[in-house]
């Protein structure tokens, strides 16, 4: 069985790592370079930098930052924000990531999937999906950042995602950020149950249990937390022990 992945998360914002609650209220928390550092020694299993207002904002990712945190790395790093066209993935590409998260503009042109898959391989390629379930139980994706429902539902999204060629699914809970009470597990379960291809959660973390709960209810591949690894709330050392101890299969 597949090791289950630790993977902290790197929002950055004007060159700061950034952290709010339910994608608003948002503090400082570091510098990328630094924390990526850190988190490479520490063990994590890869690193994730998200540009995180680059598609609101219509610019493209810091390619200096990416390079100087993909300088301190030993792990696999995915970095994504304002990945429109095959020429944002082959500039990210070059500066040291290994893979693309695209979120927004893959929703707005599928395509772009298919072209990434093609031209680099489906490894190279992740789709970062933003949903929040509403009043009528649906989960319905959002672009730009969490401001804008764009009228598809999480499981069907996720599902043509796939089919067009991404290698993993990158679902954040809306209802869950930040608030650290729990990954969305049933949620979860359903996309992991529906698909082929590793499913990366993300919005909940707050304790060591709630990793225990997204492998084990959630059938998550990769559990992925921001703000109680850069606010020391939770070691990945720790954690991974932790897991260990729950007989869930982590590399320490």
């Amino acid at each position: 069985m597949l090791a289950k992945r630790i993977i902290p998360c790197l929002d950055v914002k004007d060159g700061q790592t950034v952290k709010g609650t339910n994608f608003v209220n948002l503090r400082q928390a570091g510098d990328p370079v630094e924390l990526g550092r850190a988190y490479s020694e520490q063990g994590a299993d890869e690193l994730v930098f998200l540009d995180i207002t680059a598609s609101h904002e219509g610019r493209k990712t810091f390619t200096s930052m990416v390079e100087r945190v993909a300088l301190e790395l030993s792990i696999p790093f995915t970095v994504g924000g304002g990945i429109n066209e095959l020429a944002d993935v082959d500039r990210m590409l070059s500066a040291g990531a290994d893979k693309v998260s695209i979120n927004s503009a893959a929703l707005r042109r599928p395509g772009l999937i298919d072209e990434i898959s093609s031209h680099y391989g489906s490894q190279v390629c992740v789709v970062a999906i933003d949903a929040r379930r509403e009043e009528d139980g649906k989960w319905q994706c959002y672009v730009n950042g969490g401001r804008i429902s764009i009228g598809k539902t999480l499981f069907d999204w996720a599902h043509e995602a796939q089919e067009r060629g991404a290698g993993e699914i990158l679902f954040t809970s809306m209802n869950h950020d930040g608030v650290k009470t729990g990954f969305a597990n049933e949620a979860l379960r359903q996309l992991a149950e529906r698909l082929t291809i590793p499913v990366i959660a993300s919005g909940g973390a707050g304790r060591m249990e709630h990793f225990r709960d997204a492998f084990r209810l959630g059938q998550a591949d990769a559990a992925l937390a921001a703000s109680v690894f850069h606010f020391g709330e939770i070691s990945i050392p720790e954690l991974k022990r932790y897991l260990r101890q729950e007989n869930i299969n982590v590399r320490i």
